[in-house]
């Protein structure tokens, strides 16, 4: 096991990336991360073979609930994808490099397109439990106080030194989920997301200030995944569930705790399976010539 301290060397990751090689058929292009209480969409894979992170070398464990921590890969209505069946948090106490250490490894097995699901606060005072929110851009404030999975020396085989963000969220991949979206009559909510560490939720003062920088959503990952996948040359797209309305006053009665957000992210779950289902056959459908 790799410890905090360490640098991920380029063979952990080749190490990772044969063992889920040997045991599968085929790799699909697409891959998928489930966050809280979003894991029972992969019980919708069929064909699926599922590969625990505890065997694979070097994977870290998931600790939180919701987060069953497998990797399952097959059809998803018969469309070929890998599916992470939650993820691993900074506050766990892992390294941001063993928090996406999983993104890269899907990169070698030659994954190019990475759709991020997470659960999320929302900021925005229009928006309500139960939405979906298609993520158009991000801050990143644990990157911008010094806390990057690209920290340390750069491993040119994944990618620049110092690689561009403007446009970390694939235009053509949001045009195609905003399409499918208006097609199955199901409301996608546009917006920023405003990454945070963790594991605290955040002040009613937190709320107010991250609203005033332009946040519509608010969550503890999905920043540092895509990060990583920009800077592997892979295309991301990122919705979140909206499971609860960050709480911008003093002294009232709502609060925001973890079983609100599973069990709203549970109940979305039927329309994100929908979502995703149509965005996968966009993806696998062939191109006209």
């Amino acid at each position: 096991m790799i410890t905090m301290s360490e640098q991920i060397p380029f063979a952990a990751y080749e190490e990772a990336a044969t063992y889920i090689r040997e045991r599968l058929s085929q790799i699909p292009r697409v891959a998928i991360t489930l966050g809280s209480g979003l894991a029972p969409l992969a019980e919708d894979v069929t064909d699926a073979t599922v590969i625990p992170y505890a065997v694979i070398p070097h994977f870290p464990r998931a600790t939180v609930e919701g987060h069953p921590g497998r990797m399952v890969v097959g059809l998803l209505d018969n469309t070929p994808v890998a599916i992470m069946q939650g993820r691993v948090h900074f506050y766990e106490g892992y390294s941001l490099p063993q928090v996406t250490f999983y993104v890269r490894v899907l990169h070698l097995l030659g994954v190019d397109t990475l759709i991020l699901t997470n659960a999320a606060g929302g900021l925005n005072p229009t928006f309500r439990a139960g939405d979906l929110m298609l993520i158009v851009d991000h801050i990143n404030l644990p990157g911008l106080v010094g806390h990057s999975p690209l920290w340390g020396p750069n491993e040119e085989r994944f990618g620049p030194r110092f690689p561009a963000m403007s446009k970390a969220y694939d235009r053509e991949l949001r045009r195609i989920a905003l399409e499918v979206a208006e097609a199955l009559n199901i409301p996608l909510r546009q917006g920023v997301y405003v990454g945070l560490g963790g594991p605290t939720f955040e002040t009613p003062a937190e709320v107010r200030m991250l609203r005033a920088w332009g946040g519509d959503a608010v969550g503890m990952s999905t920043v540092h995944e895509t990060v990583v996948a920009v800077h592997a040359g892979m295309r991301v797209l990122g919705i979140s569930t909206i499971t609860n309305v960050a709480v911008d006053r003093l002294d009232v009665e709502e609060t925001a705790d973890h079983e609100e957000v599973l069990a709203t992210g549970q109940s979305v779950a039927p329309r994100l399976a929908a979502l995703l289902k149509g965005i996968l056959r966009r993806l696998s459908a062939p191109v006209d010539r």
